[in-house]
């Protein structure tokens, strides 16, 4: 009996087992959607446990994971996931493919800055004295403590002969100010908010508006800082008081009856967040219309995300940028505009 021996190579049921590439890598395939319909719906996403709006805070580093997913669709020969990252690829271009590139002009007929300078600012006067190099003619402090409230005043009243304070914000101008008033933005909340003496509701006055005279007439200036928001465990993204002031500090700006109008403040959110729509539906913000990049502005060290803003009305953006860090953990933003 002959008994034929047959070599085996493996290479018939490799290339039977092998998949075809639209069926390899179908997990990154759905992730690849699921990326591109969370950037697409993302207004659209429940805020309870603030979850809406920690997903819009940091929706531009969204981005990052397209080039992650890819590199697995390309290790994977995946044709599939390819083609499913095209869809977040083009949302993120939509969303944020205009902020890329430098969109400043030359000129300007006035220089605006904000900045939080910090509770815990160790040094408020070399602070002071590196935003009144900065140029501004209209300069807005938040968070400014009782402490270091005369340090700022001494610091800047060479450059600036105008200011005014209302709580822990202020506004120093080289031009005159007037018509200066708090703005309510719901910082005393509760049931025993009404029963307080003036001078301790003065405390939480956290946001002002005020008149200053330019050469082309009257421009509106508001300086806000919004409530804090805080990550807990059990409550996730507390957002409760920044909504509360965001929905206070829109009425005002709805109700506001002059052409030219300015607000300088720290909101302690991105514009993208669906608590600002009453403000950015009347006010646009600068670095959108004239910025180079992002603009992030927190955390000073590595800035992640912006959450000082400048917003106008009336009035055309120049330029908009991001100043050097100072003793603060909040970077100055600055804009330029024109009539």
């Amino acid at each position: 009996m002959q008994v034929e021996v047959v070599e085996w190579t493996g290479q018939e049921s490799a290339v039977g087992s092998r998949s075809g590439p639209w069926k390899r890598g179908l997990v990154l395939a759905v992730s690849g959607l699921l990326l591109g319909l969370v950037m697409l719906l993302h207004a659209r996403i429940t805020d309870r446990w603030g979850l809406g709006s920690l997903v819009e805070t940091f929706l531009p580093w969204f981005g990052l994971f397209i080039p992650v997913l890819l590199a697995g669709a390309l290790w994977r020969r995946s044709a599939s996931a390819v083609i499913a990252l095209l869809l977040p690829a083009v949302v993120w271009l939509n969303l944020f493919g205009g902020l890329l590139g430098d969109r400043s002009h030359s000129g300007g007929d006035l220089t605006l800055v904000s900045h939080n300078v910090g509770a815990d600012n160790p040094d408020p006067a070399g602070t002071a004295l590196d935003l009144a190099d900065s140029g501004a003619d209209v300069l807005a402090l938040e968070e400014i403590t009782a402490q270091a409230k005369p340090l700022y005043e001494k610091a800047l009243a060479k450059a600036y002969p105008h200011h005014t304070v209302r709580g822990t914000v202020g506004l120093w101008s080289k031009l005159p100010l007037s018509d200066t008033e708090p703005v309510d933005i719901d910082m005393d909340y509760g049931p025993l908010a009404d029963t307080r003496p003036a001078d301790v509701t003065m405390a939480y006055d956290r946001a002002l508006r005020t008149t200053v005279a330019t050469d082309q007439g009257p421009l509106v200036v508001y300086v806000a800082h919004l409530g804090s928001v805080r990550v807990f465990p059990r409550d996730g993204f507390v957002t409760g008081s920044r909504d509360r002031g965001a929905q206070a500090l829109a009425r005002a700006i709805a109700a506001e009856d002059h052409e030219r109008v300015v607000l300088l403040g720290d909101l302690n959110g991105t514009t993208d967040d669906r608590a600002f729509a009453g403000i950015t539906s009347r006010l646009r913000p600068v670095q959108d219309s004239a910025g180079d990049g992002f603009g992030f502005s927190w955390p000073a060290r590595f800035p992640v995300t912006r959450i000082d803003h400048i917003l106008v009305r009336g009035v055309e953006p120049e330029s908009s940028w991001v100043l050097p860090a100072t003793g603060s953990d909040h970077r100055p933003v600055a804009a330029g505009i024109s009539w």
